[in-house]
């Protein structure tokens, strides 16, 4: 009987422990944590994508492998392995994972539902969607030889797919923020519009790379059109980029993590526009500057996406009656 009351003390403290322990109660991570870490994980991979992208067609390594999806029909070409294959297919080895995981968030936002926000499994099959038609745009390069109104849709696809997964994780990231900061919805619509020019900017970038419109230009005075039209695309992207910044850091009632996204948003723009006026003015013969380019211009776009959702969820919160009801309050208690 004595034997049996002490072997049972130690399963009663732990059993107290694991009660006042919320870590130890909790053996598994919570769904709204696991889908953030997902989109977040996705986006960064998917970024990676882009740049390798970039670096393909750069490399003139677009049609490394002739067929679609295998590469000289098997998964692994070891025997006409080089540089262009090589990025040609570790760029779709890539993308595949991409495309994989985005089922498997796309799953788990459904499974756990009841646990989420409503509007994010919508969401997420919104994600998915893009990526499809991303792979989809993928194959039509390499079957119609790259063509440059695919390739230039391949790009547009693949940057509303990572700013949907950026603007998923960001908007779960937000609702850790105290319900406290206040944000005047006109900086949230500046950031939004500062995307959406960049967005913009970025279509004009893939035109000019999918008609190698600034070589045909320097060399024999052919698709100027575009490439102006890049050129003077920078104008509105940039000045919209920088009245962002500029009120960010004028702003003294703002939140601290809209400082820090904007004033990321600021070092982002100085070196896109450094990037692009070298890569203009060594006429695209330095590869890493060209890739660069696209890299740090997605990288902005990106940035933009994650203040405006923050800017807007924080615009939300700070407008709701619960939150005006709470801070009328406060002096009467204090």
């Amino acid at each position: 009987m004595t034997d049996s009351l002490t072997s049972s003390k130690p399963a009663q403290a732990s059993e107290t422990f694991a009660n006042s322990n919320p870590q130890a109660k909790s053996q598994f991570i919570e769904p709204v944590v696991l889908i953030r870490r997902i989109a977040l994980g996705i986006a960064i991979a998917t970024w990676m994508v882009m740049a390798i992208g970039s670096a393909t067609r750069v490399m003139n390594a677009g049609l490394a492998c002739p067929d679609w999806p295998l590469c000289y029909g098997s998964v692994l070409p070891a025997e006409q392995m080089n540089l262009q294959v090589f990025l040609e297919w570790f760029h779709r080895l890539v993308a595949s994972t991409v495309g994989f995981a985005t089922i498997v968030l796309f799953g788990a936002s459904w499974y756990f539902r009841q646990s989420l926000p409503k509007w994010l499994p919508w969401a997420t099959s919104g994600s998915l969607s893009l990526v499809v038609f991303q792979g989809i745009l993928g194959g039509l390069t390499v079957t119609q030889l790259l063509r440059f109104d695919i390739v230039t849709a391949h790009l547009g696809t693949g940057l509303l797919f990572f700013s949907s997964l950026l603007a998923i994780a960001t908007s779960l990231t937000s609702q850790t923020i105290s319900d406290q900061t206040r944000t005047s919805p006109k900086i949230a619509w500046l950031g939004l519009t500062a995307a959406v020019l960049i967005y913009l900017q970025s279509i004009l970038g893939a035109l000019v790379a999918s008609q190698w419109a600034l070589h045909q230009c320097f060399a024999t005075q052919d698709m100027c059109i575009v490439l102006n039209a890049h050129l003077i695309g920078v104008i509105p992207a940039t000045l919209a980029s920088v009245a962002l910044v500029v009120t960010v850091l004028l702003t003294k009632a703002i939140a601290p993590v809209l400082r820090f996204v904007g004033s990321l948003a600021g070092l982002l723009v100085i070196a896109q526009v450094a990037i692009g006026y070298a890569t203009y003015k060594l006429h695209l013969q330095v590869e890493p500057l060209t890739i660069a380019h696209q890299a740090t211009g997605s990288a902005l776009l990106g940035t933009l996406v994650c203040f405006a959702v923050l800017a807007f969820r924080l615009t939300k919160k700070a407008t709701s009656p619960s939150q005006t009801e709470q801070n009328q309050a406060q002096p009467a208690i204090r």
